[in-house]
């Protein structure tokens, strides 16, 4: 038998000219001109040669072995990925300031008021070769708030006996005390206060504060309260004077 040798196609120039080539060929051309070489070149063939059909597989297996990519070809190297800003609901309610460290350096970046999720600071010449790089930001749920969207979400406690009886209900929020007036019976349990939300932003509208009420038997009702409050100012003293 004999040994197959690489020295029987010397060049791809050869190895075209064995197809019928006169020049680079890719994709069906290629495939088409190998079968009708291999096809008039088989030994069963009319005209049809051992060596010449040999070397056309060879010149096939040349062309291929040129154009197919190295299986153990470095990968790319991908620019790292820029930082995520994260910051609390106060910071995207009023903005403020932000240590972010990049390269082993430390960037003191101002945050607009009304930052969302998903949008990005620009820090002008701060990437590569003087281009200008975007920080994606990440509004995480702190100080008792959470973001979705526009709107500003929290909880808080609600006397079980002011949710059967109704009445108003002081609540405690970033922008200072508020009032609503509960149904008796009322359900769902959150209520919705208008604009106090995240600010408007560009396209972006002025958001809402949306309060889930959670019951509870441990505070006291407004009323209570009240008493509570009257008894500690008005000692049995103050009253017998």
């Amino acid at each position: 038998m004999r040994a197959r040798s690489v020295s029987e196609v010397a060049s791809l120039v050869e190895a075209r000219a064995l197809l019928g080539l006169t020049g680079p060929t890719e994709g069906e051309a290629l495939t088409t001109a190998f079968r009708a070489a291999v096809k008039a070149a088989h030994p069963s063939s009319a005209g049809g040669d051992a060596d010449r059909f040999r070397r056309i597989i060879a010149a096939w297996r040349l062309i291929q072995s040129r154009d197919r990519p190295l299986a153990l070809a470095a990968p790319a190297v991908r620019p790292p990925a820029p930082p995520v800003v994260a910051i609390g609901p106060m910071d995207a309610l009023n903005g403020g300031r932000v240590a972010v460290r990049i390269g082993g350096r430390t960037l003191d970046i101002r945050l607009p008021k009304g930052l969302r999720s998903g949008e990005h600071l620009r820090l002008k010449g701060a990437g590569a070769a003087g281009a200008d790089l975007y920080l994606p930001v990440l509004i995480r749920r702190a100080d008792g708030l959470s973001v979705l969207g526009d709107d500003l979400y929290m909880d808080h406690p609600i006397p079980t006996r002011l949710l059967e009886d109704g009445g108003r209900l002081e609540l405690e929020t970033h922008a200072g005390p508020r009032s609503a007036w509960i149904v008796a019976g009322q359900s769902p349990l959150r209520l919705r206060l208008k604009d106090l939300g995240l600010p408007a932003r560009g396209s972006r509208r002025q958001g809402h504060l949306f309060v889930s009420l959670q019951p509870s038997d441990d505070i006291p009702s407004a009323a209570e309260d009240l008493l509570v409050r009257f008894t500690r100012v008005w000692t049995p003293d103050r009253l017998a004077a």
